[in-house]
């Protein structure tokens, strides 16, 4: 309707009235003087659609249109809006006109390529047909040898300055033949789709030398400014740990030589990191696009030595680099190339995949080049909103200082002050000291504290099997009572802050439950920025207004969606002031699951699988779960690795050592427990049977089962036919069942839902429970008497007594029932208990 009325108001202010007529009965609308649009553009500057009663006000208070009526007025600013929405919906369909015809041309490109590859492919495989035809099988296999035989280089090294521009543009050459052309076969990487709203189209290599991954994809920024952006590829490449131009010269077109070296992060405690030594070129086409392309120096003692060279392996970058396009309107086309060869034979065979990984590459380097861009793009658009007061680059910095700080804590550099700690060689953990750093050197604040002492970092490195890394990081995310301990927060929270160093144990608190998460964003690589937030409450009045305050994280969490399919699944942390300054000190830890590739598993394997899993004899872990591998297995593996860093004072580093290794430990257990879990077969209830670890349902019928054979009576009043009813019944039993093992220190294996709502625990947390710690001094004196008469008689009666939950509530309870339960063999598995009209008090 109100289109209609704009178009018959245009109609009418095209017509003729007087100059300045009121228009009255005669049905003609006025011609609006300058005066008077002036006028009624200012109005609508402040309200595109006034009411009736803003019209007449208007009409009283301003003189020049007296003479206009209210409906008249009412049809300009129809006929305002209507031009105003047309306008804008012109400027968006020709900015979408404009990147789809840019995203056609780029995808007509790509499928020339293909059909040349395909055209290519077809002929090689004629020609092959016609040699094995034609030849013996000697011969052929000669010829065939030739063929694949890989043309050897000139003995040109960086050593001759005269022959780097030549290397140069042979490498420029390899590099725009794989960027836009089959030197090397691609293929397209699972999950990522060409279209308007994706970031591009994204390949990977399906057979080559190394590991390689290319992309193109099409950006709103001029090409200068994406060369120098990815040039800097510190400010994205998030494993780059150190990048230095040794030399710079021009060449004799135009174009640019630089001599580089660059470190990059091992991403596990296991292997030693990768440093570079190469060429970079950057020079420009006859049709305007830039490219800058890089590959490696020949000779293996070329480059630079650091002072750390035992903690790196030199690694190669084969012809790679960036090609940028002008488009025409504005913005770029960019072509990706990542080429490496990251000596995959000087790790573990165990550890090998994760070198070998194309997939990896292109996540963690080539796309996130491309994120990058995007992000700077929409940045300098204005199209990202900024939160709690931040600039995007603020939280952006927060996001690189995060990563670079759990990386550094992984690698731990000799020159950036770490070492390790002479321990004991039974020792399953790295624990590792750095009296060089202090609250003063990781943060850029001028009024930061130093305090005498340093950082102290426990980590590890685990194979887990079978296990999804986004279901354990997503599990890790949002249950994190499950694994963390709420004092050892407090303590790294305080230490930061530069409060008392007071350490766990010394002052009790308690975690209260409430938990708040702030998101500051999702970035496009789907990575969550937030603010945690754990309240807490003390046990003493002078620990509450000092040192057990609310407890403020800082936390990234990338890698938990299931169909992205990605290689990396990360959590990662630290505690963080709660005024959130745009300085404030970073000190971080957390957890990083890497993707194996499935494969079967041999002896190689299980020894470096074992080197791995040390800490899993330690856990009471059978061996073929803490290896992840069994005799025929080819289920997939990942191997994970956490590492947990604290301030300490000088005089108290020997207890933070204590306190950092014994919560690495329950850390550990923690996280063995939730992947024997979430594995497929323990989300299915249905793990495999063993004689010392039931399934679900058959430990249900054997605690019914030797309930009635002790007691002669039936736990279970309503009668049952078999069949998984056993377990449904006695879960929803109203009395709180537990189970417990049979060693020295007892704890729960099982509990129904009205035990697990008594402990206020889990199911996945129920083992770190002992059976003395739900009971007060009376209760544990009188199991002393109750467990011998258990296992002489098969029963025995617990009187009326108060307990313990997990989070320190007392439970009352009128009556206990224990009894022992047996196996079909009429073995002993564990004992069971039957609380009866329990309640909090």
């Amino acid at each position: 309707m109100e289109e209609l009325a704009a178009t018959v108001g245009a109609q009418g202010e095209s017509s003729g009235g007087g100059a300045g007529g009121g228009g009255g009965g005669d049905g003609k609308y006025v011609r609006y003087t300058a005066e008077q649009v002036e006028a009624l553009e200012r109005v609508y500057a402040e309200c595109p659609k006034p009411s009736s009663t803003r019209r007449q006000q208007l009409i009283r208070e301003c003189p020049i249109l007296s003479n206009i009526e209210s409906k008249q007025i009412k049809v300009w600013f129809q006929n305002r809006r209507c031009r105003e929405k047309q306008k804008k919906e012109a400027v968006q369909l020709q900015s979408v006109n404009k990147k789809l015809n840019s995203m056609n041309k780029l995808l007509m490109e790509e499928n020339e390529r293909l059909q040349k590859q395909v055209s290519q492919l077809v002929y090689e495989n004629g020609y092959m047909k016609q040699q094995l035809q034609n030849v013996t099988a000697t011969t052929t296999d000669t010829r065939c040898d030739s063929l694949v035989a890989t043309p050897q280089h000139s003995s040109r090294t960086g050593n001759n300055p005269i022959g780097l521009l030549s290397i140069a543009e042979e490498a420029m050459g390899e590099f725009l033949s794989k960027a836009k052309g089959t030197a090397v076969d691609w293929v397209q990487i699972p999950g990522m789709k060409p279209g308007p709203d994706s970031v591009g189209t994204v390949a990977i290599s399906h057979s080559c030398n190394g590991v390689a991954a290319r992309a193109c994809s099409l950006v709103s920024l001029e090409p200068t400014e994406i060369m120098e952006i990815l040039k800097d590829r510190q400010s994205w490449f998030r494993d780059c740990r150190k990048l230095e131009v040794f030399a710079k010269f021009p060449a004799g077109n135009g174009g640019i030589l630089e001599l580089i070296y660059m470190q990059v992060y091992a991403p596990t405690t296991l292997a030693p990191a990768r440093d570079f030594w190469t060429l970079r070129y950057t020079s420009s086409l006859e049709d305007g696009s830039l490219v800058v392309c890089e590959r490696s120096m020949s000779g293996s003692g070329a480059g630079p030595n650091p002072s750390t060279a035992s903690q790196f392996v030199r690694a190669k970058m084969l012809p790679s680099g960036y090609l940028i396009r002008p488009c025409e309107g504005g913005g770029s086309i960019i072509h990706i190339v990542d080429h490496l060869d990251l000596e995959a034979w000087s790790v573990p065979e165990v550890l090998q995949p994760l070198y070998k990984s194309s997939k990896l590459v292109a996540q963690k380097m080539t796309v996130a080049a491309l994120h990058h861009i995007r992000q700077i793009a929409q940045e300098t658009s204005g199209d990202v909103t900024h939160t709690l007061g931040k600039q995007p680059a603020v939280l952006r910095a927060f996001r690189q200082k995060l990563s670079r700080g759990f990386n550094d804590a992984i690698n731990g550099f000799n020159d950036d002050g770490w070492s390790l700690m002479q321990i004991d060689g039974a020792e399953d953990l790295i624990i590792s000291v750095n009296s060089a750093k202090n609250l003063s050197t990781i943060s850029n604040s001028t009024a930061a504290l130093s305090l005498p002492g340093g950082i102290l970092c426990v980590k590890a490195a685990m194979l887990l099997q079978n296990v999804s890394p986004s279901l354990m990081v997503r599990f890790l995310r949002e249950h994190r009572s499950e694994w963390a301990d709420f004092s050892v927060d407090a303590y790294a929270a305080a230490s930061l802050r530069g409060d008392s160093f007071a350490l766990p144990g010394l002052s009790p608190s308690q975690f209260s439950g409430n938990q708040t998460t702030m998101s500051l964003g999702i970035t496009a690589e789907n990575e969550i920025l937030e603010i945690i937030q754990l309240e807490g409450h003390a046990l003493s009045q002078e620990e509450a207004s000092v040192m057990w305050r609310n407890i403020h994280l800082l936390q990234i969490c990338n890698g938990v969606d299931d169909n992205a399919g990605e290689a990396c699944s990360e959590l990662v942390f630290s505690p963080i002031d709660e005024m959130f300054p745009d300085d404030a000190p970073i000190l971080s830890s957390g957890f990083r699951i890497l993707e194996l590739d499935a494969k079967t598993c041999d002896r190689q394997d299980m020894l470096a699988a074992k080197r791995m899993m040390n800490l899993a004899s330690n856990l009471e872990v059978r061996s073929s779960d803490a290896t992840g591998c069994t005799a025929s297995s080819s289920d997939s593996r990942s191997v994970l690795i956490i590492a947990f860093q604290f301030l300490f004072e000088s005089h108290l580093q020997g207890n933070v050592v204590t306190m950092a290794r014994q919560y690495a430990r329950n850390v550990i257990s923690s996280v063995q427990r939730v992947a024997m879990a979430i594995t497929p077969s323990g989300l299915h209830g249905r793990p495999k049977s063993t004689s010392g670890s039931p399934e679900a349902l058959t430990l249900a019928r054997w605690i019914c089962q030797s309930y009635s054979f002790h007691l002669g009576d039936q736990l279970l009043k309503s009668n049952y036919h078999g069949g998984d009813s056993v377990l449904k019944q006695l879960w929803h039993h109203q009395d709180a069942i537990l189970c417990c093992s049979l060693k020295l220190h007892p704890v729960f294996i099982f509990a129904n839902q009205a035990g697990l709502d008594m402990l206020e625990t889990t199911l996945v947390a129920l083992q770190d429970v002992s059976l003395d710690k739900i009971f007060d001094e009376a209760g544990r004196k009188a199991l002393c008497n109750v467990v011998p008469q258990v296992m002489q008689q098969g029963f025995a009666l617990v009187p009326a007594g108060i307990g313990m939950s997990t989070m320190g509530r007392h439970v009352s309870f009128e009556q206990a029932i224990a009894w022992k339960v047996l196996t079909e063999e009429n073995t002993v598995h564990c004992l069971a208990f039957a609380f009866i009209n329990w309640s909090f008090v």
